[in-house]
Order: C-alpha cells, then sequence, then structure tokens
C-alpha cells in the first residue's frame, strides 16, 4: 500500500501572490485563503489594497518587490477556452494569455531576492486530449489536438521555475462547477427554459470539480509535499449524458433537448470538439495526499452552488 503524505501546516499567516485573481476561479480562491487566515496579494491591472499594479507582460519593480514577499505563487492566468471560434487570432490569444503570463511568471523568479518555495500554475485536463472511455491519471502522456498541445506547452513552460529550485505544481483543471461562470453560468439559463440537454451523444466524459472544493484543493497544495501535474477533479467523473440529467434534476427542469454534433461544428468551428470529446480523469495524486473533497458527488456540488 502506497504512504499517504500529509500536508505540512503552517503556523502563521502566508502572503500567497496570485496572477488571475480577479478572474472566476481567482476571486473564489483568494476569499479562501483569507478564511484560512492567508494574505492573498493580486496582480491586477488595477491596484487596490490587496491589489498590485502589472501589465501581465513587463517586469517592474512594483510587482516585483511585493512578489518577493511571498512564498507561493499561484498562476490562474488565460483567457477563456470556450469563447468564441477557435480563428487563428483567437488560438494566438489562447497561447499569448498562457505562455507568455507563464515565462514572465518563471523569470521573475530570477530577478527577487528570495526565490518563492512553491509555484502553482494551472493547466487543464485538456492535455490528455480525446480519450474515449479510457481512464486516465497524472502518469499518463499528453493527447493529441491543439489544445492538448497547448497544455503541455503551458506545462513545460512552469516547469522551467523547477531548475531555480521551486517545487512547481501543474494544476490541471476539470470542468469547473460555480455559479456566477464557467459551464454553469451559460447551461442554467436555458435549462430554467427547458432547452437543456446532451450536446452530441452524450456519452463524452466529463471530468469536474466544484470550485469551493477547487479553492481548497489550492490551498492544500501550497503545504502539501507534491510535484508535478494534478488533476484537478472530483473523485466521480460523468458523462455529458449524465451531467445533463443531473442539472435538470436540481433545476426541475426537463433535460432532453439533444444539441447535435454537427450542428456545434456549424456554430463553433474547431472549439466544438471542446464539448463533444472528453476525457474521464481521476487525481491519483490528490487522493493519496489526503486531501477530503466537500463535494465529491455532482449532485452535491450542483445543489451546493445552485441551491
Amino acid at each position: 500500500m502506497r504512504s499517504i503524505r500529509r500536508p505540512k501546516v503552517y503556523n502563521q499567516a502566508v502572503r500567497i501572490l496570485i496572477a488571475g485573481g480577479s478572474g472566476f476561479v481567482g476571486n473564489s480562491v483568494g476569499r479562501a485563503l483569507q478564511e484560512a487566515g492567508h494574505e492573498p496579494l493580486v496582480l491586477s491591472r488595477r491596484p487596490g489594497p490587496s491589489a498590485v499594479l502589472w501589465d501581465g507582460a513587463s517586469l517592474t519593480d512594483s510587482w516585483l518587490a511585493a512578489a518577493a514577499q511571498c512564498p507561493a505563487w499561484i498562476n490562474l492566468c488565460g483567457e477563456g477556452i470556450a469563447e468564441g471560434r477557435w480563428s487563428r487570432e483567437r488560438r494566438e490569444a489562447l497561447w499569448t494569455s498562457r505562455l507568455l503570463t507563464t515565462s514572465l511568471l518563471v523569470d521573475a523568479m530570477s530577478k527577487v531576492p528570495v526565490r518563492p518555495k512553491v509555484f502553482i500554475s494551472a493547466s487543464a485536463v485538456g492535455y490528455y486530449g480525446d480519450m474515449g472511455n479510457i481512464t486516465v491519471d497524472e502518469s499518463d502522456a499528453a493527447g493529441q489536438g491543439f489544445l492538448a498541445g497547448l497544455c503541455a506547452d503551458w506545462e513545460r513552460e512552469a516547469l522551467r521555475a523547477a531548475e531555480s529550485g521551486v517545487r512547481v505544481v501543474g494544476l490541471r483543471l476539470g470542468a469547473v462547477l460555480g455559479r456566477e461562470g464557467g459551464m454553469l453560468a451559460r447551461l442554467v439559463p436555458l435549462f430554467k427554459l427547458g432547452l437543456g440537454g446532451p450536446l452530441g451523444d452524450g456519452k463524452q466524459w466529463l471530468s469536474w470539480i466544484s470550485r469551493e472544493d477547487l479553492a481548497r484543493l489550492i490551498i492544500h497544495l501550497v503545504a502539501a509535499d507534491i510535484s508535478g501535474a494534478v488533476n484537478a477533479v472530483a473523485p466521480e467523473p460523468v458523462t455529458n449524458g449524465e451531467f445533463s440529467r443531473a442539472l435538470g434534476a436540481v433545476l426541475h427542469r426537463p433535460a432532453f433537448l439533444r444539441v447535435p454534433g454537427f450542428a456545434l461544428r456549424l456554430a463553433l468551428g474547431g472549439m466544438a470538439s471542446v464539448l463533444l470529446t472528453g476525457q474521464r480523469v481521476v487525481s491519483r495524486k490528490v487522493m493519496e495526499s489526503g486531501f477530503v473533497f466537500k463535494h465529491p458527488s455532482l449532485d452535491a456540488a450542483l445543489r451546493a452552488e445552485l441551491l
């Protein structure tokens, strides 16, 4: 039996840098850090009491000085994958918003007098490509396609920090379930109108995590003795059809209006592949680390967010 590595516990408040801290996930992480007694410091284009000015493209003394006081750095930057067709310009924006920002943060570590102890950098389960019914974990290789290649390059850039002795965690995010953003913000209005249902044949796998559990997991990873890729997913992946039925049941609405795959491809082009393919992902590292999910089942997660 594998031994379980228990996380170290910080006995005092830790100042934690968050790039992308004003977004859908970042806001939740910041609140969770405060509730846990830590001090989040957000890199933002709008400075404030807990935010320092940065443009996401250059090394400036103002944010470098603030970053030097943070033993943990979290990178959640990146434009939304599912926002618009994947034109050439859109693909370039997706790549730039992830890799250039990550590169900037890694380069900054050589400019501060004390490097951070841990760098948690976002990625996505799209790293595995379309795996059909095959279950994958952190030991599996990158798949094929634009999104898989993007994630692999993104993680490779973050791993440069390990060359300087920084513990690096590549956080492969599943679909994050939260009321104010992500897929739920788009689907709930449709389901409430009775227009919800499976996408394509509904058999593609959806690996997901509640926004609350994701924030808790990130805090756990700041202290836990874990490095490398970590799948940020709940223990129970579901098919798209199962997800649609569960969401309909929670909202007390029908969920039988199937959206044909060809219609999604006509409307969305290459981006439709995100919706019509999937990954059945488990997080071996998270479970072995002793982390306990507050919302391990889809029904519990949806009810916590929507009711």
